[in-house]
């Protein structure tokens, strides 16, 4: 894309499909429980439905926000590091090209699971399917980097190892 500037050589944005689906049935259902709660905290006797109501609430929010957070990841490449971020972009995380020993092609179990993962030997990032790179560092520490196209972003990761033009 961009010459020897700061710009991005690769940029992907992956969706969490898996995430938003059961994310979504489950603030679908907390928001019908806590209307059915409300609406009959409004009798009367409905001390014990306003308590229940209210517990609904922060469940709600979290799962909002989780689904905010998680919802995509997006990969850019620049020129000397490579960047992960979750949604919006409060979660990220930067990986130096000096500090990469060597980049993979992977397949995760599929009890690895979504989102921010510490899976023995490594930690995984990642908000749908079981495809990944994994970098290894120079410090023995090991990353996996979900994707839909993971051979791409592997070429892209190893032609900025190996210092090959692309």
């Amino acid at each position: 894309m961009d010459g020897p500037t700061n710009g991005p050589v690769y940029r992907h944005r992956q969706i969490g499909w898996p995430i938003i689906g059961i994310l979504g049935v489950v603030l679908i259902a907390l928001g019908c429980a806590a209307t059915v709660v409300f609406l009959r905290a409004a009798h009367p006797t409905g001390d014990l439905m306003k308590g229940l109501f209210f517990t609904f609430v922060p469940g709600f929010v979290l799962g909002v926000a989780v689904l905010i957070l998680f919802a995509s990841l997006t990969v850019v490449i620049k020129e000397d590091l490579i960047e992960i971020r979750f949604g919006p972009g409060l979660i990220r995380k930067k990986f130096r090209f000096a500090d990469i020993q060597e980049c993979k092609s992977v397949r995760n179990s599929w009890l690895v699971g979504w989102g921010i993962r510490w899976f023995p030997g490594c930690w995984v990032f990642n908000v749908s399917g079981l495809d990944a790179v994994e970098l290894l560092m120079k410090n023995g520490k090991r990353y996996r980097i979900g994707t839909d196209e993971p051979e791409a972003l592997r070429e892209v990761i190893q032609h900025k190892l190996t210092g090959d033009a692309h």
